[in-house]
């Protein structure tokens, strides 16, 4: 499913994530926190949320649970899978006495800006990332 949200990446590109979450360490600036899968009535999965605490989440205040990846096979979408998991996540993020989520989107992908906001959140901020190769 990673290969469905994130196109064109290869498996080396999630290693390092992958394993701060089953050591329960902290990589770069958040905390691998909680996977939640969705599963089919086949036992198959259909969509998962991988959730980390981060210290600084634009427009909002502290460490905040923010959103590192949501997806939810095709078929699957508008069935309520998607709204599921971000309930479960939510319900987490109380639990650990949080107040605020956070997540993001690319400038381009509409159809995750529509769920999003249908969904509760809300736009804090628009960003172009740069870079120059030296």
């Amino acid at each position: 499913m990673l290969f469905g949200l994130y196109p064109g990446s290869e498996a080396s590109d999630h290693v390092p994530s992958m394993d701060a979450y089953f050591d329960g360490r902290t990589i770069d600036y958040l905390v691998p926190s909680i996977v939640l899968v969705a599963e089919r009535q086949d036992g198959r999965l259909g969509g998962f949320l991988e959730l980390a605490v981060r210290n600084y989440a634009e427009g909002c205040s502290g460490w905040t649970p923010y959103v590192e990846s949501w997806y939810v096979d095709e078929d699957l979408r508008g069935s309520g899978v998607g709204r599921a998991l971000l309930d479960a996540a939510e319900a987490w993020a109380r639990e650990q006495g949080y107040t605020e989520l956070a997540s993001d989107a690319l400038l381009d992908n509409h159809v995750s800006h529509a769920a999003h906001e249908a969904l509760g959140f809300e736009e804090v901020e628009r960003a172009v990332h740069y870079r120059k190769r030296l």
